[in-house]
């Protein structure tokens, strides 16, 4: 699940050559790819019994522990600069990955995977909505109609006259993840952009994984996991696979890609490919759990990325930093 941290000053451009950004677009498209992978690795786990507060600890603790090194690098020993950026770190930790991953999570759990991404990407149409009852600022046709599309998307996903009904439960853990996705942004639009991208999403992991520990550890949230084979792609394997695989791929490689991409292609460019997230998870879940939303949520989910393409695509949308700039929750 795509994630961001915002860190315009730190940007650099690409060269403006052909291969140049060919290569920036192809790592950009390998980060959204091995970002929707955690959905399917996830909900493999969580059928065996495994929590999400479990899940969630292990993936951001265990991806936490293998960049912890490279953040150092990164930091230099400029420690006033995580002095400096503590509130954004917890933010970005209680928000950014305990929140959104856990609500996500849950959501997986109870709906197909691309049903509850697709709900969590409903968080920039959220954003525009807040601003224009806050500021009364009447938003662009653009925003408008990416708006009313990206409802009338979330009215086909649900799919309320079918046959087979959605779980409204797992419905409002995918709102709770957008909302959540949506603070999240408008907090980091906010920070002090002097701290190195890839610290602030190492501490926000480190945040995370204690949150959901001692959530776990107090009883405040259901915690459990086994070690019983999972089947993914139609073949049994054993759990530390997909568990490896949500760690190593799904956040490590993805985060690390992401901030590669988003530095040569600019945020705006990126946060456009990163909506290719939605079309992966669906692929992965499909080859991986045999699972396919039907004809009428796929026309839904167009109509959502449609939406959100149009909000990101107005300049006039008021939408923070034309949303945080380093892709890294989410799932």
């Amino acid at each position: 699940m795509n994630r961001s941290v915002n860190s315009s000053r730190h940007q650099v451009r690409s060269p403006s050559g052909q291969s140049g950004g060919t290569s920036a677009l192809a790592v950009a498209l390998l980060s959204s790819a091995v970002f929707g992978l955690s959905g399917s690795f996830a909900k493999s786990l969580l059928d065996t019994g495994w929590t999400s507060t479990s899940a969630v600890a292990v993936r951001m603790g265990g991806a936490a522990l293998v960049l912890l090194v490279p953040a150092l690098i990164a930091l230099h020993g400029r420690w006033h600069q995580v002095r400096e950026n503590w509130k954004t770190i917890l933010a970005f930790g209680f928000i950014g990955v305990a929140g959104c991953q856990f609500f996500y999570f849950n959501a997986v759990a109870r709906l197909s995977v691309g049903v509850a991404l697709l709900l969590e990407f409903l968080a920039p149409v959220l954003m525009v909505l807040w601003i224009w009852a806050s500021t009364q600022r009447r938003p662009g046709g653009k925003t408008i109609g990416g708006a009313l599309a990206a409802v009338t998307g979330l009215v086909l996903v649900l799919d309320i006259t079918g046959e087979v009904r959605v779980d409204p439960v797992g419905v409002l853990w995918g709102l709770a993840a957008a909302v959540c996705l949506a603070i999240y942004f408008f907090i980091t639009a906010r920070q002090n952009d002097s701290l190195p991208p890839l610290v602030l999403a190492t501490g926000g992991m480190l945040v995370g994984a204690v949150t959901m520990l001692l959530l776990g550890a107090t009883g405040v949230l259901p915690t459990g996991f086994n070690t019983d084979d999972v089947v993914l792609a139609g073949v049994v394997t054993s759990w530390w696979v997909p568990l490896a695989g949500l760690v190593l791929l799904s956040t490590v490689l993805a985060y690390v890609t992401g901030i590669v991409a988003a530095r040569r292609l600019g945020s705006r460019v990126a946060s456009f490919v990163s909506l290719t997230e939605v079309l992966f998870a669906v692929l992965w879940a499909w080859l991986l759990l045999s699972e396919l939303p039907r004809p009428i949520q796929l026309v839904g989910g167009a109509l959502i990325v449609l939406g959100v393409v149009l909000v990101r695509a107005d300049k006039r949308a008021g939408l923070p930093g034309e949303l945080p700039d380093d892709p890294a929750p989410t799932p």
